[in-house]
């Protein structure tokens, strides 16, 4: 079963070149978003990866990193409604904690749907709904508090999932009918929110920064290199380096790439310790958190100052600020499109299904946003979150 993710963040795809820098700057978000969901795209409709050349390299760098990219972007908007630099406080807090607890539930009631359309897309909404309520509570804290209990978390949160897997049980896969339940939630589900809320926190971090510094955003993108390299390279040293570790996973694997596309394939951590060694997509290692957050960091930060940097670029990429600018359209619709289609019938996905993917979501999120401001998805949830107002 293949998954991946999309937030439903608040969209950016109605601020215009002529409003303020600090608005406009926001655009690249929706650059981030459009990007993520392409790569989602790619993991769920495109061809497999390892197969070598470009397209396997692009499939295969698709996997997991969209994923927590789309994490990240969950917790930068979680900052967004509460307040980014300055948390809200008093009435206006209550109330934007009230609009994070609706939106919450929606996408809970929403992802529990599409899980029981039993696609084989492991729907990440549902866990976003929880995701959001978790990192509710941190939403007062500053950058550097929320950076270290991301650290911490991805330190422990792994290594006390491995503990906890005799107890909870193996990673387990919904079907037709079923819907995620507590325990797949927090621990066996395709993203357990024990080591995958990391990523939401890490994104509360950076959206509490002064992205508008380009001093500010060197360092971020120097952090999100530093990341990359100390979870991926520090994933290879181990496996070379620790004796025994990389014939465990290779045993645990039968013999296969631990960067399969297919998370549940092998087991949480591929039932072995070294495992949790192991930084391939969706081995649900503290390696692997911190290289993917790496990664997404990265891309955030380049799409950020490229679009304050290069205004005329804005024009070229509208088409992809489009799509990130309704990123819970966009995934709802491929997954109700993998449904009506009945692609996992296909042993081999071409790539033009992929590029049909793509080509569909991208024409109809530009033609959507000549005539409305939000898709139609994040206009009812905006129109759901209203109720908050009357908390006083």
């Amino acid at each position: 079963m293949r998954h991946d993710a999309v937030t439903d963040a608040s969209s950016t795809a109605g601020v215009r070149e002529g409003e303020q820098p600090s608005t406009a700057r926001l655009i690249g978000l929706d650059l981030a978003r459009g990007l993520a969901v392409f790569g989602m795209y790619a993991v769920h409709v495109g061809p497999a990866p390892g197969q070598g050349g470009v397209i396997g390299f692009l499939m295969d760098l698709a996997q997991g990193r969209s994923s927590a990219l789309f994490a990240v972007l969950a917790g930068f908007a979680v900052a967004l409604i509460t307040g980014r630099r300055t948390p809200k406080t008093g009435q206006a807090g209550r109330q934007a904690v009230a609009k994070v607890v609706v939106r919450a539930v929606i996408l809970l009631a929403l992802g529990t749907a599409l899980t029981m359309t039993g696609t084989p897309v492991v729907p990440i909404l549902a866990f976003y709904g929880l995701f959001f309520l978790l990192v509710l509570p941190l939403y007062r804290l500053g950058a550097r508090p929320l950076a270290l209990i991301a650290a911490g978390w991805a330190l422990v949160g792994p290594q006390l999932l491995y503990v906890l897997r005799p107890v909870v049980g193996d990673r387990a896969f919904p079907t037709v009918g079923q819907a995620d339940g507590i325990v797949s939630l927090f621990f066996t589900g395709g993203y357990p929110a024990l080591t995958w809320v990391p990523f939401v926190i890490a994104g509360m971090a950076v959206a509490r920064l002064d992205l508008a510094a380009t001093a500010v955003r060197i360092r971020l993108a120097l952090t999100g290199v530093a990341l990359a390299v100390t979870g991926y390279g520090g994933s290879w040293l181990a496996l070379r380096l620790v004796p025994g570790a990389a014939e465990a996973v290779r045993k645990a694997e039968g013999g296969s790439s631990m960067s399969s596309s297919s998370p549940g394939g092998v087991g949480l951590f591929g039932d072995t310790p070294a495992g949790l060694l192991v930084a391939s997509p969706h081995s649900e290692a503290t390696l692997s958190i911190v290289g993917n957050t790496g990664v997404a960091i990265l891309v955030l930060t380049v799409c950020l100052a490229a679009m304050d940097a290069f205004p005329r670029l804005r024009g070229l990429a509208r088409p992809v600020i489009a799509v990130g600018s309704m990123s819970l359209t966009a995934y709802v619709f491929h997954i109700v499109a993998i449904w009506l289609l009945d692609t996992e019938e296909l042993t081999v996905q071409p790539l033009y299904i992929l590029l049909g993917f793509i080509a569909s979501v991208t024409v109809l999120a530009t033609i959507w946003f000549r005539f409305f401001q939000r898709g139609p998805l994040e206009w009812l949830m905006g129109r759901a979150t209203q109720v908050a107002r009357r908390i006083r």
